[in-house]
């Protein structure tokens, strides 16, 4: 009886120590774009979308079908635009994210306010944070969210392509003459990129140099008279040109720009330049073809 006992409780010992070493096993652990540990006990189900790059980030990871809930304008892919809405990223519900009971959120750092994210913080759902800089970061971003949703065959397979993309580009463009480029992100009032923002790193992957690159903030406001002194041999225009197709108009009032004088004012789709996901390498396509017509174009003028 005492022999039967004691295997009994040797073999509940072994149990507990199967289970114990099975649920640390499980647990997922990745870094986010913060440099935070995010831990998950199990693969994300229920995940909140706090951006709309965050959102398709996720539909090209295959986890889209884990969203239960997006920020407005996560419209890309199709099926992203019937996911149920938290709110903006600059304005979310928390009460609403918190009723869809959500295992994991993905959210933007830089542009989702930071009162509601340490609510968030508080309410133990673990948070990751989507922040990519460098455009390697998107094939980063795509593994790390692969792993958290336990679809690593499609994250790391986008993550691979990507990368194989992106560095067909930097080879194309490597010795390509560098052009001066102003990029417009608004303008009322005329807003700009730094040397920091993802935008940058798409003008310099087309062989461009962002004339003001050495700002302090991510997205400056700047002076129509900032940019005359730069005299940029390219503007490109994103977000406030779709919203103005009559964007070019204000660049013509000022004539002594080189830009106005050789009418090489451009412009973008902002989804596909502005959106840190795949298709930034679309968006790069796009502004690399922009640019490189201003370098034919400054080859066939006469000496």
């Amino acid at each position: 009886m005492f022999h039967s006992r004691l295997v009994f409780l040797h073999l509940g010992a072994l149990i507990l120590s199967v289970v114990a070493n099975y649920s640390y096993s499980a647990a997922i652990s990745v870094v986010d774009d913060a440099g935070r540990t995010v831990t998950l006990a199990a693969p994300a189900q229920r995940i909140i979308s706090l951006a709309p790059h965050v959102t398709e980030l996720l539909y090209a990871a295959g986890a889209g079908e884990r969203i239960v809930g997006a920020v407005s304008y996560s419209d890309y892919p199709a099926a992203a635009k019937k996911l149920p809405r938290v709110g903006s990223y600059n304005a979310f519900d928390l009460e609403a994210i918190v009723a869809l009971q959500p295992d994991l959120i993905v959210a933007w750092q830089s542009a989702n306010p930071a009162a509601a994210l340490e609510k968030l913080q508080t309410l133990s759902i673990p948070v990751f944070f989507s922040e990519p800089r460098q455009l390697e970061d998107v094939a980063t971003n795509l593994k790390r969210l692969g792993k958290l949703t336990a679809t690593e065959t499609v994250a790391n397979t986008a993550s691979a392509t990507f990368r194989r993309k992106l560095a067909e580009l930097r080879s194309k463009y490597r010795s390509a003459r560098e052009v001066s480029v102003f990029y417009q992100v608004w303008h009322q009032p005329l807003m700009t990129i730094n040397g920091e923002h993802i935008i940058s790193q798409v003008i310099e992957l087309c062989g461009g140099r962002n004339v003001f690159a050495n700002l302090p903030t991510l997205d400056p406001k700047i002076s129509f008279e900032a940019v005359l002194r730069k005299d940029p041999e390219v503007v490109v225009a994103g977000n406030s040109a779709l919203n103005h197709p009559d964007w070019k108009d204000s660049w013509r009032h000022w004539p002594a720009l080189q830009v106005v004088k050789n009418n090489h004012l451009f412009y973008v789709n902002p989804d596909i330049i502005q959106r840190h996901t795949p298709r930034i390498l679309q968006g790069a396509e796009v502004l690399c073809e922009h640019i490189e017509a201003v370098r034919r174009s400054g080859e066939d003028l006469p000496e």
